[in-house]
């Protein structure tokens, strides 16, 4: 298509075929030629109207001016008498955008692109602005290293006044990094400086694999950065990059980059000093600082200090503090002297707390965890705790914090939390499976978040080949205005242990309690509770003589009040699933005196996350958790069914759930396994890290892991006459059962979804194994 010029010498006729020289006036104007450009179009783009006079000159400007609306393809200029005739060719429209060959560009992306630069299907074409779009294409896969990519474009008449844009993309390969040169270096030699960056030279056919050589401008410019930072934490603050080179082979397959430093001098802190309006003891100011005078300077730890500094301020509620670390090189030359100008402008005040994205979580239920109030200075310590908060109930994914300045007021704030709301509970009805307790029948309702009202719920009934469970429980975390929470629950239970891989026995139970928790500070509370039980204990055949001589001495029916109280500490970075933090529990229960049985059992858990990298997508974890019980005095033996049990997921994966401990002795050939122990001993160590193609991290967790624990007795069981126990007492810590697996939780919308696969690593005869193991509604 090619785009004829404008000759005005041979656009002007006199009547109908005539050119003129001379100016005259127009009594009207005509267009000729349009087909989808309305008149008006021309007429508002061509500065000339009737009643005007006009000469050559003008007529040409005009011309120029209707041309540079990019709608013709060509226009000719022609006269009848006084009218003015204008000729337009126009511009074919763009029927349909065609485009193949991409891959690294989305065709939503690249669509979007080319809209916003003009190519878009329905709009008239203009070539120069397809050459352009050719020529920005092109640079940006360069920018991506792809030197060898090629935009083809082709221009396809479809219809009249109708074409077909085409444009192939052969986007071809990334060009591979063949050397890294480094020039002027001295302080560090080239291997050192080279582990500093991502990008690497290529090693070789094989192990060119396992290396980032692929050239991109953004990676490059990254690793530049990390080499600067690498100079200036370790003293050098005068370091340059004077100049970089990328050059691109012939064949466009490898490039080869060359960068130039200048290293400076190293130097040392000399004086640290305070400048503007401090606002805080100096004392404590630089009880905040990670520099200190003689130490080797790094830009790192004066960033860092600027950092806490300003933090510091913003507690104070200088939320729009400003604080700047500058660097001088003192008179002596030999150390830097260190400034840290502080400006913390006026004392900011929060106008208004506002909540985005709780499409179920009542308002109420958020504010009554913030720290930060209305009204108040604002805290920036205060608005990060405020959002802790939030996250670690666990009916949020994520929870984000903004502040916005208020227009036209230096000292006033909004903060706005925008938290994605996740499934905080499990629903379960009409048929389910449970590994360790076969096919389920019945419905259930376990709700952290009922009703978006921040309360807990819990409802259900159940029936198993091993069990019966009818429950309810209902506990409000604000049952007063400072945080006192109040619950109550009532159970029935019918467990058959005879079906179970744990000793032969059943239990009815039917209890009632009530609880109070009492909040010490923000992470810390303590809980009080109480609960009447009334219990029936079953025997079978083949039930272990341990239990029948338990039965046979202390009857089979037990009435107990059952006091608790516990302590917790949790700093979890998020409810469910969380990455970083720590969360200890110190617990304990006794039973009333007058009760059937008395007793008290004592538990401590503790565990601790250690983040790897910034994001906390990769953490380390340990769990640890220990417990003792015992009679409150007397002969008595401990009640059995009160006994602590391990294996399983929550405890040592790879055994099955229930199993460990001291084995009981066997009756009519039975095949009974353990009654636990009254001590307990567990833990684990895993590695979190993000599930790879699953862009929620949040979501899915998966991890390896290292399990160890066991149950054991202090005191051996008496078992009836004539039967020789197999049972031996004592801690022996040696007997610790150890497995290493790898396991998976995933937050599914009826509840979190959590399974392994686990090899024990000591598992001795008579141990129960079980490789695979999930759970639906509990994480660990």
């Amino acid at each position: 298509m090619k785009i004829k010029t404008i000759g005005m010498a041979a656009l002007l006729l006199a009547g109908a075929n005539t050119a003129q020289a001379e100016s005259f006036e127009v009594s009207d104007i005509r267009v000729e030629g349009l087909q989808r450009v309305s008149a008006a179009s021309v007429f508002n783009a061509f500065p000339v109207s009737a009643r005007e006079r006009v000469d050559d000159r003008e007529l040409a400007e005009a011309a120029r001016d209707l041309f540079a609306t990019g709608l013709f393809d060509d226009i000719h200029l022609a006269r009848e008498g006084d009218v003015l005739i204008i000729q337009v060719e126009e511009r074919p429209t763009i029927s349909r955008l065609n485009i193949e060959g991409n891959q690294q560009i989305q065709d939503e992306d690249l669509r979007n692109g080319l809209s916003q630069a003009g190519l878009v299907e329905g709009q008239v074409l203009q070539l120069s602005t397809l050459e352009e779009i050719q020529r920005e294409l092109a640079g940006l896969y360069q920018s991506q290293g792809r030197y060898n990519a090629t935009i083809d474009t082709e221009v396809e008449q479809v219809g009249a006044g109708q074409v077909q844009v085409n444009i192939d993309i052969d986007e071809g390969d990334v060009t591979k990094i063949r050397q890294i040169n480094i020039v002027g270096n001295e302080a560090f030699d080239d291997e050192t400086l080279r582990d500093v960056f991502e990008l690497e030279d290529q090693p070789g056919w094989f192990f060119g694999w396992f290396t980032n050589d692929s050239y991109s401008r953004e990676a490059l410019s990254g690793d530049l950065e990390r080499l600067r930072s690498f100079y200036m934490d370790r003293g050098y603050v005068n370091f340059d990059i004077d100049s970089t080179q990328v050059s691109v082979a012939p064949d466009k397959s490898r490039i080869f980059i060359t960068i130039n430093v200048n290293e400076g001098k190293r130097y040392r802190v000399g004086d640290v000093r305070f400048a503007g309006d401090l606002r805080i003891p100096e004392d404590e100011a630089r009880e905040l600082l990670q520099v200190q005078s003689g130490e080797v300077f790094s830009r790192s730890d004066a960033i860092a200090s600027s950092e806490a500094i300003r933090s510091r301020l913003g507690a104070e509620g200088f939320a729009f503090a400003n604080v700047d670390s500058i660097p001088e090189v003192s008179n002596d030359g030999e150390t830097v002297d260190l400034t840290f100008q502080v400006e913390p402008g006026r004392r900011a005040y929060v106008r208004r707390i506002e909540f985005v994205g709780n499409t179920t979580t009542q308002d109420e239920v958020l504010r009554r965890e913030m720290i930060q109030m209305e009204g108040a200075p604002a805290s920036t310590e205060s608005i990060s705790q405020s959002r802790q908060r939030l996250e670690r109930l666990g009916f949020f994914k994520q929870v984000e914090v903004q502040t916005e300045p208020v227009p036209g007021a230096n000292d006033q704030l909004d903060v706005t939390y925008e938290v994605e709301e996740q499934p905080s509970g499990s629903i379960s009805a009409s048929l389910g499976f449970s590994q360790s307790a076969g096919v389920i029948y019945g419905a259930s309702l376990s709700q952290n978040n009922f009703l978006g009202t921040g309360n807990r719920v819990n409802i259900g009934a159940q029936k198993s080949d091993t069990y019966t469970n009818v429950n309810f429980g209902f506990t409000d975390p604000y049952w007063t205005l400072d945080g006192i929470s109040r619950g109550y629950n009532l159970y029935y239970r019918e467990t058959d242990y005879e079906d179970s891989d744990i000793s032969t026995y059943s239990t009815d139970a039917l209890g009632a309690g009530i609880n109070f928790g009492y909040p010490i500070n923000e992470l810390t509370r303590l809980n009080f509770g109480a609960t009447v039980e009334d219990l029936t204990v079953k025997t079978y055949r083949d039930t272990p003589s341990e239990i029948e001589r338990y039965v046979q001495d202390e009857g089979d029916h037990a009435q107990a009040l059952k006091l608790s109280a516990s302590w917790t500490r949790n700093e979890l970075n998020r409810g469910i699933m969380p990455t970083a933090g720590n969360y200890q529990r110190l617990s304990l229960e006794a039973s009333a005196p007058g009760s059937d049985a008395e007793y008290y059992k004592a538990r401590a858990q503790a565990r601790h996350f250690f983040p790897l990298n910034e994001e906390q997508t990769w953490s380390l974890k340990f769990r640890g958790e220990v417990g003792y019980a015992d009679t409150l005095g007397g002969d008595d033996p401990y009640p059995f069914y009160e006994n602590y049990l391990a294996g399983g997921l929550g405890s040592v994966r790879g055994f099955t759930t229930n199993t460990l401990g001291t084995a009981t002795t066997e009756r009519n050939q039975g095949d009974d396994k353990t009654l636990g122990g009254n001590v307990l001993v567990e833990g684990s160590a895993e590695l979190i890290f993000p599930m790879p193609f699953v862009d929620d991290k949040r979501s899915v967790q998966p991890s390896v892991f290292v399990d160890a624990g066991n149950t054991f007795l202090t005191e051996c069981y008496p078992v009836l006459e004539g039967d020789s126990s197999q049972c031996d007492s004592g801690v022996d810590l040696g007997e610790l059962r150890y497995s290493v697996g790898v396991g998976v939780s995933w937050l599914t919308p009826v509840g979190p979804l959590t399974f392994s696969l686990a090899e024990p690593i000591n598992d001795k005869s008579g141990d129960d194994t079980q490789f695979f193991q999930f759970s639906l509604g509990q994480t660990f």
